[in-house]
């Protein structure tokens, strides 16, 4: 089928996105800031599945580990013919936009765009080069404050605007190289992110926020990944999906 790479995939939508990948019969390079017992055991996981599997160590805001990374999981895997770039981080604490230090931008933009960026130019370069019969595609993982404020993370919300103008100048660049460029942005989806905010949102989604009264879930989005890997959403090019239950939907 492929060869994927999944980056922020030790637990949550990572984890999801690669477990669905792997059902669909890619291989996949699970990729995680520290190569810990529960990334091996999401490899493990996947090799349960009847494909290969690699756990690697990348902390994608170090741009010299990018080239180690994607090296190794070539060597193990073959020639990759997708990126997930789901790896990011959020606040460092929630507050008044007038109080938001430049430590803490920095730390969203250098994870969550810079990092982004630099990894999906690099993996873009190398899949130039790569001759295969299955749909290349790169899959940037953004989030509905690419679009919609929250004013208690004003940089969260910067770094996820960058990495959603990144995914349609890719999607630009390497539209005649045949590499689908695609971006998701999930709203409330029940993973540990979201953990310390849950109880307020499910009231608010329960009163209307979202026109599906729910929580999405880690392995929806990851069904969305697979659509988009596989080439199942044709004609497109740089295309948000918001995988949001409605939250950005205008209603009135």
């Amino acid at each position: 089928m492929g060869v994927a790479i999944v980056t922020g995939a030790q637990r949550g939508m990572g984890k999801a996105i690669a477990l669905a990948l792997a059902d669909d019969g890619f291989d996949v390079a699970v990729v995680d800031l520290t190569l810990t017992q529960a990334l091996q055991d999401v490899a493990a996981e996947i090799i349960s599945k009847g494909v290969k599997a690699i756990a690697l160590a990348c902390d994608i805001g170090e741009l010299d580990q990018h080239q180690t990374m994607l090296g190794a999981a070539e060597a193990a895997l073959g020639p990759v013919t997708t990126l997930v770039n789901n790896a990011g981080v959020s606040v460092k604490s929630r507050g008044d936009l007038l109080d938001v230090t430049p430590d803490s931008y920095d730390f969203c933009l250098n994870i969550n765009t810079r990092g982004t960026f630099f990894l999906t130019q690099r993996f873009a370069k190398r899949m130039r080069d790569t001759v295969t019969p299955c749909h290349r595609s790169i899959i940037t993982i953004t989030s509905a404050n690419a679009s919609a404020v929250s004013i208690a993370r004003g940089e969260y919300c910067i770094s996820k605007a960058g990495a959603s103008m990144m995914s349609k100048l890719f999607a630009a660049r390497l539209s005649d190289e045949d590499i689908g460029v695609y971006e998701i942005q999930p709203g409330f989806i029940d993973t540990d992110m979201v953990a310390p905010a849950k109880a307020k949102y499910d009231a608010l989604i329960e009163n209307g926020m979202t026109v599906i009264k729910r929580f999405g879930t880690p392995a929806e989005v990851g069904r969305i990944v697979v659509t988009l890997a596989t080439g199942l959403l044709p004609y497109t090019s740089g295309q948000a999906i918001q995988a949001d239950g409605g939250l950005l939907t205008v209603r009135y």
